[in-house]
């Protein structure tokens, strides 16, 4: 493979894709698909079709099974290198088999809680397989969640703390943070009847589903939603924003 192009395309709505996304789309020959497994077909699909709408050469994707990993661990550090270094592993074996133009479609920004670019390096170190690669910016779920509650995400002056859902048990809120990947609702265990939220799941895409207001009012209701569609889909993507009043 001669070059790769790692291409950030937004948080579900096709709408999201960028003109700079589309020219890249547009030089690649073959893209690398990772799959993950039969109950997120639809990440899959929403690929595909952003694909059709935007491209107008001839293509092909190569999808590959992503590897298993333990979603509890004790040693979460260990596990995800681990996980990293198998998925790099199996891109590997795809990039050899490729002489031309390259592309992954990475949800989002690659930049924000996404390891592809960490596995690009870890193949790239290991010498077998040698190419160029450009990134592409995505709009983030961060991005999106501040644009579905039309909020600001900082008061004047103030940082913006992105987190997660462990890192949110462990150390807790001081006084707002956006939280991703937590799947065991820690939200519920942050104290104080001064906490707003701004949740969202599936964010532009048809089953996109807010919620706002104080944190303890409408916790239950988040947390019920949640499963629920969890329950549908077999699958769910959301994130929040936590603010003290």
């Amino acid at each position: 493979m001669r070059k790769l192009y790692v291409i950030g395309i937004g948080a579900g709505d096709p709408d999201q894709v960028t003109v700079q996304a589309i020219k890249a789309m547009r030089q690649v020959e073959v893209f690398f698909v990772i799959g993950k497994g039969a109950e997120k077909r639809e990440l899959v699909e929403v690929r595909t079709a952003i694909l059709a709408a935007h491209v107008d050469r001839p293509y092909r994707t190569v999808e590959i099974a992503d590897p298993p990993r333990d979603r509890a661990p004790a040693d979460y550090q260990g596990v995800v290198e681990d996980w990293h270094e198998r998925r790099s592993a199996v891109l590997e074996d795809a990039f050899a088999q490729v002489d031309g133009v390259g592309g992954i479609l990475v949800w989002g920004d690659p930049s924000l809680y996404d390891s592809t670019l960490r596995m690009i390096e870890r193949v790239l170190a290991r010498g077998t397989v040698r190419f160029d690669y450009t990134v592409i910016p995505g709009v983030t779920s961060v991005q999106a969640l501040a644009a579905r509650h039309r909020m600001v995400l900082h008061g004047i002056g103030e940082p913006v703390h992105i987190t997660t859902g462990r890192r949110l048990r462990e150390e807790g809120l001081a006084d707002a943070a956006v939280v991703m990947l937590d799947g065991d609702c820690s939200f519920t265990e942050v104290p104080g009847a001064d906490v707003h939220i701004w949740w969202g799941a599936y964010l532009g895409m048809p089953d996109e589903t807010l919620i706002e207001g104080p944190l303890r009012e409408v916790e239950r209701e988040i947390v019920d939603r949640r499963a629920g569609l969890r329950a549908e889909k077999g699958w769910i993507m959301d994130i929040y924003l936590l603010r003290r009043t």
